[in-house]
């Protein structure tokens, strides 16, 4: 049996839902279609909804051309049914040319043909300059976000737009493989490869942490530290990886530096120890405290706090957005370290390279400065 293809209604349903962050198989079970489906609707777009087609002004209404069929049928000359439509006498010459002539002309194939032949796509700016092309083409192989991208050339060619691109077209672009203007192989570098673009509002779960004994809670954290207005303060957790490996992710507040510590265990002993020896190698006043989650691997954070004098803050219970700096790292580094990876294979070597790639990339919170640069404009002015 020939399957029933998704009339109009049914797919701007399915893309509002896609949109709202709803699973394939919810959005199979509202449509009355298999998950797969609507995997194939979804994939063919990459994800990203088609943009809704309106009928330009300048062009004629299929109500115009039921005038003009009408006329047509009783003599009427096609000056005198460009002054009734009050449109130029050479658009309706064209209009009738183009659809069939005097004796042929139909209003409603006509308009079908018209509207047919619209779905024509738009070349975007990345298909006409090559040079921007190859520029950002490059960039996403150096791991630059699209957003960073855009940001960059703005700052970069500010008097010339036509080396500018919202990160949308580049988002578009590595999508949507009908456009022909990026390779598919670059989506590999983004931060979280897949095959298609998710919603922002797609569900994600999160673990769930333990008691610890004299906690210092965020809510106790001076102000300055939540403004962000004093350099110097952290946030922290661990990367989990297989075979019980892990590895200890530190973001500094203000300029966004991330560190990584390589962690052979994960009891609190070897955390405290590792994270301690870490702390020593930044210049003097650098660490003056750590915001952490409520993971058991700090439970010796007074220990930590005795050996760096930095005091350790505690998230809430189910609370990662309190340490929205390290949680966003944490999704970065999925590009380099994707779920399942070993990270008792992982050097310290290769974890600092990571970092230092980061750590070098621009950011839009920064006004696309490198977290490098912000740091090291720190340290100057603190020095």
């Amino acid at each position: 049996m020939q399957r029933r293809r998704l009339s109009g209604a049914e797919q701007r349903e399915l893309w509002a839902r896609w949109k709202r962050g709803e699973s394939l198989r919810t959005i199979g079970r509202a449509l009355a279609r298999e998950y797969f489906s609507v995997y194939r609707v979804l994939a063919a777009r990459g994800g990203i909804a088609p943009r809704p087609r309106r009928r330009a002004a300048r062009v004629l209404s299929r109500h115009e051309r039921e005038e003009i069929s009408r006329g047509l049928a009783t003599g009427v000359s096609l000056r005198a049914i460009g002054r009734q439509l009050e449109r130029a006498p050479s658009t309706i010459s064209r209009e009738v040319a183009r659809h069939g002539g005097r004796r042929a002309y139909r209003a409603g194939g006509a308009d079908a043909q018209a509207w047919h032949a619209a779905r024509r796509p738009q070349p975007c700016r990345l298909s006409q300059v090559p040079t921007l092309r190859r520029l950002v083409a490059t960039k996403l192989a150096a791991e630059w976000s699209p957003e960073q991208i855009a940001g960059w050339l703005k700052a970069q060619y500010p008097d010339n737009p036509a080396m500018q691109v919202s990160h949308e077209t580049i988002y578009r672009s590595l999508f949507v493989q009908s456009r022909g203007v990026l390779k598919k192989a670059l989506l590999r570098h983004l931060r979280r490869p897949r095959a298609m673009r998710r919603s922002l509002h797609a569900r994600r779960g999160g673990p769930v942490q333990g008691h610890l004994a004299d906690a210092v809670s965020i809510r106790e954290r001076p102000a300055t530290v939540e403004d962000r207005a004093i350099p110097g303060h952290w946030e922290g957790d661990l990367l989990l990886g297989t075979v019980r490996s892990q590895v200890a992710t530190l973001v500094e507040r203000q300029s966004r530096y991330v560190l990584l510590v390589r962690l052979p265990r994960r009891d609190t002993t070897s955390v405290v120890a590792a994270l301690t020896r870490q702390v020593r190698t930044l210049p003097r006043g650098l660490m003056q405290s750590l915001t952490w989650d409520r993971g058991t691997e700090l439970s010796a954070h007074r220990q930590f706090t005795v050996a760096t004098h930095a005091q350790v803050y505690f998230c809430d219970p189910h609370s990662p957005w309190q340490r929205g700096s390290n949680e966003n790292t944490n999704g970065l580094l999925r590009q380099y370290f994707p779920k399942g990876t070993d990270f008792s294979r992982v050097s310290q070597a290769r974890l600092n390279a990571v970092a230092r790639r980061l750590n070098q990339r621009p950011r839009k919170t920064l006004g696309f400065q490198t977290p490098a640069d912000k740091l090291a404009s720190i340290v100057a002015s603190t020095g």
